[in-house]
């Protein structure tokens, strides 16, 4: 039997981190993956998607050359070459996971692994021990029983990706991150699509500000959306899909080629062991303390099997943090307030912290700061004005309580955010801080201004 000083299961973006550092700080380490290094963040899920969504800009800005005074005669998409660079891509990063695992000197083994007592785990047959067992199987799209995916009417993410045509309609039903990235890329690609939420609002954990913004930009981009909606029943019979779906107004039936199931997540703990161990769970997520220790002495878990954000920089965060622990280092626990989330559709979200709501239900006097795009210069050259930067600020002590973003490439922007509020910033120091100019990101300090009153150019 192979012996290991942390053997991590799964080799997604908190797998393939967790072993990674632990190869640095001198521990013997070994990966099980069942499928490809990377997990499905770099094989179906963050990386593939980004790559589609850059051939949908692109495709965007063809479609509105003449605005940059351009002409543009020939152009046309090819739907199958597209998501060949987009598999392209991702097995281009897979290919690297495996360059880090071998220059880190971390064994892959290949196959499904199940845990067992003593801190072994058993793979296809072949068992392996370990002083130290880090959970990291990650997570499936989340099936509704009103909306069974039969992997080609209805269909996850995963199928979503690769599509052996365009459906010219599609219905999406969830409009979480997932929902509307794809529902922004069909849409570019010239598929009429129509959202189904079930809540009030299309991505419902933003601001309220950032939910209307981004059905305004949806809606004038021709897709249509339908907020308090439910898909009770889907008909697969005939050649395409009937949805019925549930408003307030009473039933319709919707038509299309494909339905998109992006409802959400659940995480893969089932058949792995845990309860040949004894590992406890509550619902579908492995209960852990602030350093990722499960209940039974050995036995760690992380990324989206723990009740975390399930987010890939949120799980590379706790793989590192878990083993850093493991291995005796002094480690401050997470702080879940201040996670910034990404969403790449056209335009792109970014928030971290509070929304404005949640800001006053906490009883906070606040200062609320907005400067829009459409006065920042660099957007205009861009021709990217929609969208605005939002901050709220407690008026007492001058806590960065949250910031909100929508607009073009307002996701390489947010850790400005994330640091300052790490670091205590108040709106003034980031006031007193010499933005660039002209860029998207002086919006940020002009937002700070308008909380404060010395908003410049608005």
């Amino acid at each position: 039997m192979s012996k290991y000083d942390v053997i991590v299961l799964g080799s997604g973006p908190g797998g393939y981190v967790a072993a990674i550092r632990a190869s640095q700080l001198g521990l013997k380490t070994a990966v099980v993956e069942k499928e490809s290094l990377g997990g499905i963040c770099l094989n179906w899920g963050c990386i593939p998607t980004k790559a589609l969504l850059k051939s949908a800009q692109v495709f965007e800005y063809l479609k509105h050359a003449k605005d940059y005074g351009l002409s543009v005669k020939d152009y046309d998409k090819d739907f199958n070459a597209v998501v060949k660079r987009s598999r392209g891509v991702a097995e281009g990063m897979s290919n690297g996971v495996k360059f880090l695992m071998k220059k880190n000197k971390i064994d892959v083994i290949e196959g499904f692994g199940t845990l067992k007592t003593g801190k072994k785990i058993d793979v296809e047959g072949k068992e392996y021990s370990a002083d130290h067992i880090i959970i990291a199987t990650g997570a499936r799209s989340r099936e509704l029983p009103s909306l069974p995916q039969d992997g080609k009417k209805v269909i996850g993410y995963r199928q979503a990706m690769t599509l052996p045509e365009q459906p010219k309609k599609l219905i999406v039903v969830g409009s979480g991150a997932i929902g509307v990235e794809f529902a922004y890329f069909y849409n570019s690609m010239g598929t009429e699509v129509t959202i189904v939420e079930y809540l009030d609002k299309i991505v419902p954990v933003e601001d309220d500000d950032v939910s209307k913004q981004l059905e305004r930009s949806f809606k004038k981009s021709g897709i249509k959306i339908m907020t308090s909606a439910e898909v009770t029943s889907v008909d697969t019979s005939g050649d395409g899909v009937k949805a019925t779906v549930k408003t307030k107004k009473g039933e319709e039936v919707l038509e299309a080629d494909i339905v998109l199931s992006a409802v959400g997540i659940k995480s893969n703990i089932e058949n792995i062991g845990l309860e040949t161990v004894g590992i406890a769970v509550d619902r579908d997520k492995i209960l852990v303390n602030d350093y990722y220790q499960t209940n039974i002495p050995g036995y760690y878990a992380i990324g989206d099997i723990t009740p975390g954000q399930a987010l890939a920089h949120v799980a590379s965060a706790e793989a590192i943090l878990c083993v850093e622990k493991i291995a005796g280092m002094h480690v401050e626990a997470l702080d879940y307030g201040n996670i910034p989330g990404c969403t790449y559709a056209s335009p792109e979200i970014a928030s971290v912290g509070l929304t404005e709501k949640q800001a006053k239900e906490q009883g906070y006097d606040i200062k609320v700061g907005k400067f829009p795009f459409s006065a920042s210069g660099k957007a205009s050259a861009a021709g990217a004005k929609d969208g605005f930067v939002k901050v709220i600020f407690d008026a007492k002590y001058g806590e960065w309580l949250g910031c909100h973003m929508i607009g073009a490439g307002v996701t390489d922007m947010i850790a400005e955010a994330v640091l300052g509020r790490k670091l205590e910033t108040t709106g003034h120091e980031v006031l007193k801080t010499v933005h660039p100019h002209p860029t998207m990101s002086e919006a940020v300090m002009e937002a700070v201004a308008d909380a404060y009153g010395e908003v410049i150019h608005l």
